[in-house]
Order: structure tokens, then C-alpha cells, then sequence
């Protein structure tokens, strides 16, 4: 932890990896941020104690460089940095969608590119980030970049050519569970509870259900199989999802999901 990185677009998911690395051991005289705003320039400083500064001035003074803004403004964010970048640089995509080649056209010839996807939950420190090498990254570049996403979760590395089906899987992952929360409080109110009392159990039981799936190294169906009683209520409604195709639902999603990945990465945005 003795380089210099830089935020560049300190959004969201810019600011709780700022926090976690902050968290991790990083000090704040370590760590640069650019924004678009003044006042919210001013409200990273004054909460974190790092420096706020533009995005030319971060390309020269940080090591790495992790670009978090939108996948619509990569373009031309390249073409502020591209003269100020040169190749001993690690630069850190954490746009989705945009592909190491993309940022190594755009850069000094040699610049070695990681690319990340991380997701939301990210920002209670229980994400997931995906990880792949571009073309001049090495060993160190991929190691330099677990140590500041794995302040925020957990992260992953695969071939670049998988994080299409990540991003899917993954990045879009906690929006699956969302929407599934959401129709089963529906149901509960159906069913006649309130809908703070239905939300509560849910969002109990699928919390209760993610660290089982972690912590016992059991595979999913032996878990389902264990509340599966004979002839019970579990069994019944499984038959109901299973008529109603939900399996297949989410395996049809789960596809749209990677091809609008595809597509956006290759800027049919």
C-alpha cells in the first residue's frame, strides 16, 4: 500500500471503494478523487480527508487509475487522460460493459488494463467483483487490484471473455433477488399479513438462506431437499414454480442479461 490511486468519478460505487480501501489501511494522503461538482468535491474531502482533484492531475500523479464513471462518458474521460497516461500506469475499468481494448486503443501503447464488474452490494462490503487481465495487465496488476475491491467483498478473477456472463450473473445478480423479495411481500400480503411483517420474514429467511449456501459448502439441492418434506408445503409450492417455468424464466434472463452485455460492449449501447 505504497502507491498512489486515484478515483476518477466518484459516484456511488467510486465512493464506497474510496471508503473501504480508507478501511482497509490505505491513508487518505494516498488516495485522490475527481468529481464533476464543487460541493461534492467538498463533501469527499471533508468526510474522507483525501484531496480532490481533476481528472488531468490524477492521470499524472496516481499509479492507479480506477475509471468509475458511466459507460457513456468512457469515451471521452480516455480522451482527457490519454495525454497525461503514460504505460507505468494500472488502469482500473469499473464501467460495465467497456472492454480492456477499448481503454488500451485510447491509451499510451503497453498500458496495462484490468477490468472489473463489481456490484451494488459493494456498498454495505459484501460485493462481488469480477476481474479479468487485459492484454499488458500481469500477475501483480490483477494482485494491486484484489487488495482495493476486496475491501468492499469479494472479488473473482476470470478470462475477459466470461465477464459478459459475470456481469449477467453477478453485477445484475442483486436485482434478481429485489424482484423476488418484492413478488414474495406481495404474496404475503395476499396471504394476509401485513407488509412489514412479510418483508421482515423474507428478508430474514433469505439472509438466513445466503449464509447457509456459504457457510456449509452444501450444494443448493441438498438445502432445498432438507426443508422438502414429504407430501408438505415446501413440496407444493416447488411443483407451482416449477409449472409456472421459473426455472427456465431465470435461465431466459439470465441469457438477455449476457447479450445486452454484448451488445453494450460493443457500443450498440
Amino acid at each position: 500500500m505504497t502507491q498512489t490511486v486515484a478515483v476518477l468519478g466518484t459516484g456511488k460505487i467510486g465512493e464506497a471503494l474510496l471508503s473501504g480501501m480508507l478501511r482497509a489501511g490505505w491513508r487518505p494522503a494516498q488516495l485522490l478523487v475527481t468529481t464533476r461538482r464543487a460541493e461534492r468535491a467538498r463533501e469527499l474531502h471533508d468526510r474522507y480527508g483525501v484531496e480532490t482533484v481533476d481528472n488531468a492531475e490524477a492521470a499524472k500523479r496516481a499509479d492507479i487509475l480506477i475509471l468509475a464513471v458511466k459507460p457513456q462518458d468512457m469515451g471521452r474521460l480516455l480522451d482527457e487522460l490519454a495525454p497525461h497516461v503514460t504505460a507505468d500506469r494500472l488502469v482500473v475499468s469499473a464501467a460495465a460493459g467497456i472492454t480492456t481494448a477499448f481503454i488500451e486503443e485510447r491509451l499510451a501503447a503497453g498500458t496495462p488494463v484490468v477490468r472489473v464488474m463489481p456490484n451494488t452490494p459493494v456498498l454495505v462490503d459484501e460485493g462481488m467483483s469480477v476481474i479479468s487481465a487485459g492484454s499488458h495487465a500481469t500477475h501483480d496488476h490483477l494482485r494491486h487490484t484484489e487488495e482495493i475491491f476486496g475491501g468492499v467483498g469479494k472479488t473473482l478473477r476470470v478470462p475477459e471473455s466470461q465477464q459478459d456472463a459475470a456481469t449477467a450473473l453477478s453485477g445484475s445478480g442483486p436485482a434478481y433477488f429485489y424482484f423476488l423479495v418484492e413478488a414474495m411481500t406481495d404474496a404475503g400480503i395476499l396471504l394476509g399479513l401485513p407488509r412489514a411483517q412479510a418483508h421482515d420474514l423474507i428478508v430474514q429467511a433469505a439472509i438466513g438462506a445466503a449464509v447457509m449456501l456459504r457457510d456449509s459448502g452444501e450444494h443448493p439441492v441438498k438445502l432445498r431437499e432438507a426443508v422438502t418434506s414429504p407430501a408438505g408445503t415446501t413440496i407444493s409450492a416447488i411443483r407451482e414454480l416449477e409449472n409456472h417455468g421459473v426455472r427456465a424464466a431465470l435461465i431466459a434472463a439470465l441469457e438477455a442479461a449476457r447479450d445486452r452485455s454484448r451488445e453494450l460492449a460493443s457500443g450498440n449501447g
